[in-house]
C-alpha cells in the first residue's frame, strides 16, 4: 500500500498522484514556532506502508529540515520504505569546483537526500558535466523526460513552428523536442557573462521565416537567454516566439519581462505557476509504480 505524502505546497500534485496511483493520500501537520523552529508530524497510519514524499525542491534552503524531519517521523511511525517524489530538483549546477575552497553542493545535496530517503523520482534534473544522476546519489533514482510532453503541446498548439534550442548543450533534448511536435529545430549559441548577463546568437533563419519561432529550455530562472533570443527574433522580423520551459523557477520580475517579448509563456507543472500548462503527473506516476 503506498501513501503520498504532500509537503506544504505540493498538496494540488499529490492530490493528482494519489488519484492516478490508486494510493492514499497522507496528511503532513506543519507549523514554525516563533522562534522559526519546524513542527513537523506525520498525521495519517503509515505503519508497514510505503510512503512517498512530494516536494518539489525550486526553494531548497526553507524546506530541507522540514523534508528531513518528515522522512525521520515517516520512519519512526512504521513505515516500510520512505521514496521522495521531486519534481524539480534543486543543486546540480555546482558539480565542479571553479575556486579554491568552494562546496560541491551537488555532490553534497544528493548524499543528504540518499541518507534519508529510500528513492528519488524527478523530471529532467539540469545536470552539466555529469551524465546520470547515479553518479551523484547512492539510491535508486527515476527519471522522467519532459520533452515529449512539450513537442506534443507544441504540435497541438502551435502553426508551422519552428523550435530553438538555447546552446549547444541543448541540441540532443531540443531534437527530441522537435521530433515530438514533428518540427524543424536550430540551435543557438550563447555566452553567459554572469548571473543575470548573456548574449545570444542565432543562426541565419531566412529559411524558416514563415514558421513560428517556439524557444525551448528546460529551465527559466532569471529568464536572460529566452528575453535575449527574442529580442534578436524581433530585431530579424520574426513573429514573437512561444516560450517553453519544463521548470518555472522564475526570479522575480523574469516571467512579466520575458510575458512582454512573448505571445505565450509555457511551462510545465513541477512547480506550481501560473504559467503551467502541461502536467507531468502521469510521468511521475509512471515512475512511481515502476
Amino acid at each position: 500500500m503506498r501513501v503520498i505524502l504532500p509537503m506544504p505546497g505540493n498538496e494540488a500534485m499529490a492530490g493528482a498522484l494519489s488519484e492516478r496511483l490508486d494510493a492514499e493520500l497522507g496528511v503532513l501537520e506543519w507549523r514554525r514556532f516563533p522562534d522559526s523552529e519546524a513542527y513537523v508530524r506525520i498525521a495519517s497510519e503509515v505503519r508497514g506502508k510505503r510512503v512517498h514524499i512530494v516536494c518539489t525542491l525550486a526553494n531548497p534552503d526553507p524546506q530541507m529540515l522540514t523534508l528531513v524531519f518528515a522522512a525521520a517521523a515517516a520512519r519512526e511511525c512504521g513505515a516500510e520504505s520512505v521514496h521522495l517524489v521531486a519534481p524539480y530538483l534543486a543543486y546540480m549546477r555546482q558539480d565542479r569546483r571553479f575556486n579554491a575552497g568552494e562546496a560541491l553542493s551537488a555532490t553534497h545535496f544528493a548524499r543528504l537526500l540518499s541518507q534519508n530517503f529510500d528513492s528519488l523520482v524527478t523530471i529532467d534534473p539540469h545536470l552539466h558535466r555529469i551524465s546520470s544522476l547515479d553518479a551523484l546519489f547512492s539510491i535508486p533514482t527515476h527519471v522522467g523526460a519532459a520533452a515529449p510532453l512539450l513537442g506534443e503541446w507544441i504540435a497541438q498548439n502551435v502553426d508551422a513552428p519552428l523550435v530553438i534550442g538555447p546552446d549547444q548543450e541543448s541540441e540532443q533534448w531540443a531534437a527530441e523536442v522537435a521530433r515530438s511536435a514533428g518540427a524543424p529545430h536550430v540551435v543557438a549559441s550563447k555566452l553567459r557573462i554572469g548571473d543575470e548577463q548573456v548574449r545570444v546568437e542565432l543562426p541565419d533563419l531566412r529559411a524558416w521565416s514563415g514558421r513560428r519561432p517556439v524557444l525551448t529550455d528546460d529551465i527559466v530562472s532569471s529568464g536572460r537567454t529566452m528575453i535575449e533570443a527574442s529580442r534578436v527574433l524581433a530585431a530579424r522580423g520574426m513573429a514573437k516566439p512561444y516560450c517553453l520551459a519544463i521548470h518555472a523557477v522564475f526570479a522575480p520580475g523574469a516571467f512579466d519581462h520575458l510575458a512582454e517579448l512573448s505571445e505565450r509563456v509555457v511551462t510545465t507543472d513541477t512547480i506550481a505557476h501560473p504559467s503551467n500548462a502541461i502536467s507531468i503527473v502521469h510521468t511521475l506516476a509512471r515512475l512511481i509504480a515502476s
